[in-house]
């Protein structure tokens, strides 16, 4: 389900400053907010809002892919990958708020997994998140790491199902 809101521009700028300082989506510390005021703390919910952040992060990939903006596309892949960890981590009742827990529940991952290509493919997603900020990768690479986040996504998504 789709719902738009409108916003004071006043309150929309401090949501702003939350998601800068948090270094999370806009649309993630709505929903965040709107958990903590209606006292929900149900795992899977938590991480259905995960999964539906991440799956919209995918479509908008997508559709920059096949505009040729690339350093958006890229970021955007990077937030479809987090969101998906996030959802794994949200459904055992574990928050990830910082790149380094998204990191370290990565290595847990890949330890109880045993399986080291989740660590290559989310260091993937990270490399599509720094050309955001730095512009360092050509646009045949990013459609090339496209893949491989998807190949994440779908890796993380098994393991929530």
């Amino acid at each position: 389900m789709s719902l738009t809101l409108e916003l004071p521009e006043r309150l929309l700028a401090k949501l702003r400053d939350l998601s800068d300082t948090r270094g999370i989506s806009l649309e993630e510390v709505i929903l965040e907010a709107i958990y903590e005021y209606v006292n929900l703390s149900d795992p899977e919910m938590k991480s259905e809002m995960h999964l539906n952040l991440c799956e919209k992060y995918s479509r908008d990939a997508e559709e920059l892919l096949s505009k040729g903006d690339y350093v958006q596309a890229g970021e955007k892949l990077w937030g479809a990958a987090a969101q998906a960890l996030k959802a794994v981590a949200a459904r055992r009742g574990i928050t990830l708020d910082t790149h380094a827990k998204l990191w370290n529940f990565v290595a847990k991952l890949r330890t109880e997994l045993d399986d080291p290509e989740i660590g290559r493919l989310w260091s993937i997603a990270n490399a599509l998140h720094k050309n955001f900020y730095e512009v360092q990768i050509s646009p045949e690479l990013v459609k090339d790491y496209a893949q491989d986040v998807k190949k994440l996504v779908d890796k993380l998504k098994r393991l929530i199902k």
